[in-house]
């Protein structure tokens, strides 16, 4: 099978490697689909993320679909939850997995994950797709079950004036939950002009991140700020104007990765205002809603998904991800849909 290994930083070689053998509770997946994901491109631009370094050439991809490939389901299309917490630690036992010290995640070192024709996963992991979904919706059920725990930790309530600041694929996704919690006014901010069209598009009244976005986010709340604010950019910019746009007393939940794994903002502000900062880590129980929610058809998940590439292209999928084109850019595998 062909598989796209990172050994370095912008070093990303397609090899030939043999099909992997399932061991005891795993199912082999045909991969079919997999999108890419902004902590993708950091492991791609820099050869890690935060403090975690490539150890040995990786498989990246967390976000992913495809088929069973043998046994007695063979055949079934299944979107792949890509965390797997050890059942077993204080946490897990606690009811947090994604906080599990010990978990195995797709895609993050040492971890292969799904940029590869097929894969050998817990089966506990599968979840049948709908065939109203196609293969890259279903790669996008886990960037959803992302934006669903920071909806979670924000805890919006109808009612509830709401900013987004970063309109990427979580950002918009942000966007179409609190609409459907009933924030309102709900708000945005982007810095590129066709994410900030999408955010529009998707029902927020959005504002440009030009330096001024703050200003805006005060003025469209009538002075009083927001009751919650989610900041999905990654940038210390984005963090500052959540502090100033949130009301006092208000909540900011952190979900976006710096490049630089630092985050700062002006702690005086923070303070005077006893806010609560929440910091989102990947996802906890919301696989199944996501999936519930993307069966029903109350979210739009391929609006989201503007690149496709094959396998044999995929550094061309890099590039185009890593220059911030379209929405979501999404590789395809054995002919995904």
């Amino acid at each position: 099978m062909r598989a796209a290994r990172l050994y370095g930083a912008g070093d990303l070689r397609l090899v030939d490697e043999p099909i992997p053998v399932p061991g005891p509770g795993e199912t082999l997946v045909r991969v079919r689909a997999v999108g890419l994901c902004g902590s993708d491109l950091l492991w791609f631009s820099c050869g890690g993320i935060g403090d975690a370094r490539l150890g040995k050439p990786l498989v990246l991809g967390h976000e992913f679909a495809g088929v069973i490939a043998a046994g007695e389901h063979e055949g079934v299309r299944v979107a792949v939850d890509p965390a797997v917490p050890c059942g077993a630690c204080e946490m897990c036992r606690k009811g947090h997995p994604n906080l599990c010290p010990n978990l195995r995640f797709a895609g993050h070192a040492p971890e292969d994950g799904a940029l590869r024709e097929y894969l050998a996963w817990p089966s506990s992991c599968l979840y049948p797709l709908p065939d109203r979904l196609s293969d890259a919706e279903g790669a996008l059920l886990e960037p959803l079950g992302v934006a669903l725990h920071a909806l979670d930790l924000g805890r919006v309530r109808p009612g509830d004036a709401v900013a987004v600041l970063g309109c990427g694929p979580i950002g918009l996704l942000l966007i179409q939950l609190a609409q459907a919690a009933g924030a309102d006014p709900l708000l945005a901010t982007e810095r590129l002009p066709h994410r900030l069209e999408a955010a529009r598009a998707q029902g927020a009244r959005a504002f440009p991140a030009d330096g001024w976005e703050a200003e805006a986010l005060l003025e469209a709340t009538a002075g009083r700020g927001v009751d919650v604010a989610f900041e999905a950019a990654g940038e210390n910019a984005a963090v500052e104007t959540a502090i100033r746009a949130v009301r006092p007393g208000g909540r900011v939940v952190l979900v976006g990765i710096p490049a630089d794994d630092r985050t700062s903002f002006p702690a005086s502000t923070a303070r005077r205002k006893g806010l609560t900062l929440l910091f989102a880590r990947r996802m906890k129980h919301t696989y199944p809603r996501a999936l519930r929610l993307a069966e029903t058809g109350k979210l739009d998940l391929r609006s989201l998904i503007t690149h496709r590439f094959p396998l044999g292209k995929v550094p061309d999928a890099f590039a185009a991800a890593a220059r911030r084109e379209g929405i979501k850019v999404v590789v395809q595998l054995n002919e995904g849909g």
